[in-house]
């Protein structure tokens, strides 16, 4: 797609890759056909501590010919036809001669890239991110390639599904906002209270399964609240913002790894360029960004050995107000300010916002009565006047249980029956329940199972278990009601 869209006469493509999509990776393959072609190559990175991540990626994959753009690196060498540098030494120095640009997490629009573009209008520049809808993106970059997107990488296994919770809810109706966000320093008093910091840290010992966690933070004196409330509770807690020293980085990350820290609270530092085994996200930081919300939630959508799914603990309502970030997608990039006269394109409409299950917590899709997590039905009103009517197709438009959903969902099931020894019988009544017809125009392919279909079976086992108890404790067979 990206050879694509240089060969039409693009300049200046945007690809979007999802977290754990292999970017990095792409970015070796682009870099080698442009060494294979006798050009040169200058790879970006936003921050100095980035530099030497890269530099062992692109090597694991078989390019040798680098060097690094910054002082007293021990890898620095003009000679090598691919050089890697953040943007702020960029910024500091002469820019490199080069015969293309990779600007990795491209959508932070550092004026060093935007002013390099302005120079050098025929030198190809091609954007990497996740996160491709900062406002104004579209005035430098001329094409939006969309690899793949996070439900698409969830469906098919390359992604963790995700369990989100609402377990509290703050106060910001007086934060303030700054720059599209919620004003720091409100934000921060409104979210370090107590009571919101101990119930933080009880949720976490209750529903986070001791698993591997990152927390996010408002601020500085907000993150060390909450790294001495976790302490406090016997969880072993690290550390970690914008001044930690790389080495100590480092030495977290490798006692999170080995699971001696189970906590890392931080403060917008762990958004980009990690990898670790992430398998809970607390988020005590809101914001109204679905940028960072999106980097944020990346952080534990990974797969690892053993995990099924990521746990998000959001005590800050961003999920509910902007939505799963499955649901997040912009098709174009965005221009920025219009030109006068020019037409406004059409609103998109709004996603459906998750609702908070009354039961357990659980932030269930919208228009999904049973609770998945837990069970759990809402009485429905019954004060509402009804009246006979017949019931007809409605022709021309899709439902969203279309044959895609559908195939998705019986190849999980299948998957569950290779997994557990369970019998195909299983998996077509399952279907049915679900779908209320059977499966047989549908392809007998085993596959990781989505989130929908994970939270299915899960509601399904939990149906089963209450009814064996409440039989069990009455002696027959459980109300058919």
């Amino acid at each position: 797609m990206l050879r694509q869209s240089l060969a039409s006469g693009h300049k200046r493509p945007m690809l979007q890759a999802p977290t754990g999509f292999g970017k990095t990776l792409t970015a070796a393959a682009v870099i080698q056909m442009a060494l294979d072609k006798g050009n040169r190559v200058c790879f970006t990175v936003p921050a100095i501590s980035l530099i030497d991540q890269t530099l062992d990626e692109f090597r694991a994959e078989g390019i040798t010919d680098i060097g690094v753009i910054q002082a007293d690196h021990p890898a620095v060498d003009w000679m090598a036809r691919v050089q890697i540098a953040s943007v702020q030494t960029l910024a500091r120095r002469a820019l490199p001669d080069t015969d293309m640009v990779l600007v990795d997490e491209a959508h932070q629009a550092f004026k060093v890239i935007f002013n390099w573009m302005a120079d050098r209008p025929k030198l190809p520049f091609v954007g990497l991110s996740a996160t491709p809808w900062t406002k104004g993106l579209g005035k430098h970059y001329d094409d939006l390639i969309i690899a793949a997107t996070t439900r698409d990488l969830i469906a098919r296994g390359f992604l963790s599904p995700f369990r989100a919770f609402a377990p509290s809810h703050p106060d910001l109706s007086g934060v303030g906002t700054v720059a599209g966000d919620y004003d720091e320093g409100q934000a921060a008093e409104a979210m370090d209270k107590p009571q919101l910091t101990a119930d933080i840290v009880t949720t976490w010992l209750k529903s986070g399964e001791n698993r591997p966690t990152l927390c996010f933070a408002v601020n500085r004196a907000h993150a060390r609240s909450l790294e001495d409330e976790f302490r406090a509770a016997g969880v072993t807690t690290a550390y970690i913002d914008a001044n930690t020293e790389r080495d100590d980085r480092t030495k977290i990350g490798r006692a999170f790894a080995t699971g001696l820290v189970k906590v890392v609270v931080n403060v917008g530092v762990l958004t980009t360029g990690i990898d670790w085994d992430v398998r809970c996200i607390i988020l005590a930081r809101p914001t109204k960004s679905e940028i960072l919300y999106t980097q944020i939630i990346g952080r534990g959508l990974r797969t690892a050995d053993g995990k099924e799914d990521c746990i998000i603990l959001d005590h800050s309502d961003t999920t509910q107000t902007l939505g799963y970030v499955t649901d997040i997608k912009h098709e174009k990039l965005d221009a920025g300010r219009m030109a006068k006269g020019r037409k406004a394109e059409p609103k998109v409409r709004a996603v459906k916002l998750p609702k908070e299950c009354t039961s357990c917590t659980y932030l269930k899709p919208a228009g999904v009565h049973v609770c998945p997590e837990c069970g759990f039905a809402p009485a429905r009103r019954e004060d509402v006047a009804t009246v006979d009517g017949e019931l007809f197709q409605v022709q021309g438009g899709k439902t969203k249980d279309d044959r895609a959903t559908k195939q998705r969902f019986w190849s999980g099931l299948l998957w569950y029956c290779d997994e557990r020894g369970y019998s195909e019988g299983w998996a077509s009544h399952k279907f049915k329940e679900r779908f209320g017809m059977w499966p047989r125009s549908l392809r007998a392919v085993p596959a990781t199972p989505d989130v929908h279909c994970r939270n299915y079976v899960r509601a399904s086992q939990i149906r089963y278990a209450k009814g064996r108890g409440k039989e069990q404790k009455t002696g027959g067979a459980p109300d058919a009601a």
